[in-house]
């Protein structure tokens, strides 16, 4: 098979030769060792083999967001002023600040040349006053039309190396974002009204979108980010179906309308939300963390969700970061026979996340080939 051909066989529940091996973010293609840019890691000799084993050897994933061109005014372009400047140790500041009403929302983020990441600083709303002055920003009902041509340009790319998928905030993701991690606890566990508002008003944008999208680029897998907000320890699993089934579920029929396969982000603690995963219709789901990151095994959504679900998962980047690597083996082996076991769906062998440092350890990269060597050897 090649390596498309493996991937979209397990997203489909169908026969493969081995199970998939993808290194998640690291694909490849987003990698690119000749960008002098001072803030690519990836220039960095260090990279260069892990970046060179993922072109030739994974099984490729590469996630693509997409952006929309449309001829209408933004209605909040009047409102937003942005600010820009680096400090003295090279780090980039940027500031998005947007008059509502008589407050001012603003957004501040910090990306240091070393740390492939961009740290928030500020959130824009901080206390109730900002998020009904937030909810009651104006948005444009013209959503104009998705730019596709990322898609199509990576596809062209890698080939029948991997694949392309779709990479997308659910309307959760993008309201708990407007605070810290504990005034958004607050706020959803106190004010569901508000909160339903906001949601509210998220989707109706976001489901114009989402057909758009579908319809322009069917057939294709999606990587749905957001519903861990709503799992332990953040919130009770009861509001798992209020924040996320109410409003991803609608999301996901119509991605899987044009023939799409939705798959849900969800890190941390799954087990008690994991009836609601299935309830909104996805096929799939990643990253299944093993305890103590997450509270259920790989073997246990197997055998209770194997039937319903493509696994992703489940290997912690930080055995691969710091795991001796005949440790690292044993953990390797451990999620194939998991993750394979009985009937069922298909299995990606995947890690949790990518290293975002600019220096790669050689550990790491040995970690990277011992998952590769494990997989191509792997027997049923």
């Amino acid at each position: 098979m090649t390596r498309k051909e493996r991937l979209m066989s397990a997203i489909k529940g169908e026969k493969v030769d081995r199970p998939p091996v993808c290194f998640y973010e690291i694909n490849g293609l987003n990698q690119d060792p000749d960008n002098k840019d001072r803030f690519n890691i990836y220039n960095d000799p260090s990279w260069y083999p892990l970046i060179r084993l993922a072109r030739e050897k994974s099984d490729r994933i590469v996630l693509r967001h997409i952006e929309f061109k449309t001829q209408s005014e933004d209605p909040l372009a009047l409102l937003t002023t942005v600010k820009e400047y680096f400090d003295e140790k090279g780090s980039f500041f940027r500031s998005i600040s947007i008059k509502a009403g008589n407050r001012t929302l603003t957004r501040s983020t910090r990306r240091d040349p070393d740390i492939d990441t961009t740290w928030t600083l500020e959130h824009p709303v901080k206390d109730i006053d900002d998020f009904r002055a937030w909810i009651d920003l104006p948005q444009s009902d013209n959503v104009g039309e998705p730019d596709i041509a990322p898609v199509l340009d990576a596809e062209k790319a890698i080939g029948d190396s991997g694949i392309v998928g779709i990479d997308m905030a659910d309307p959760l993701c993008e309201v708990a974002e407007l605070f810290n991690m504990g005034d958004y606890t607050v706020m959803a566990l106190t004010e569901p009204e508000l909160f339903h508002r906001a949601l509210q008003k998220v989707f109706e944008n976001k489901i114009k979108k989402v057909e758009a999208i579908a319809r322009a680029l069917p057939n294709r897998l999606w990587r749905i980010c957001g519903p861990e907000y709503a799992c332990p320890p953040y919130l009770h699993p009861k509001f798992f179906k209020e924040y996320v089934v109410r409003y991803d579920k609608p999301l996901i029929e119509m991605i899987k309308k044009y023939g799409g396969f939705p798959r849900i982000h969800c890190h941390g603690r799954i087990k008690e939300v994991l009836d609601d995963i299935v309830a909104t219709g996805c096929i799939g789901i990643d990253p299944v963390e093993p305890p103590p990151q997450g509270n259920v095994s790989l073997a246990y959504v197997r055998e209770k969700y194997g039937d319903k679900l493509v696994l992703f998962g489940n290997i912690e980047l930080a055995d691969i970061e710091n795991m001796e690597t005949a440790e690292f083996e044993k953990i390797v082996i451990s999620s194939l026979e998991e993750g394979t076991r009985g009937e069922g769906k298909g299995f990606v062998l995947m890690p949790t996340a990518a290293p975002i440092g600019r220096k790669l350890k050689p550990l790491t990269l040995r970690n990277y080939e011992k998952m590769v060597e494990i997989a191509e050897n792997f027997l049923y």
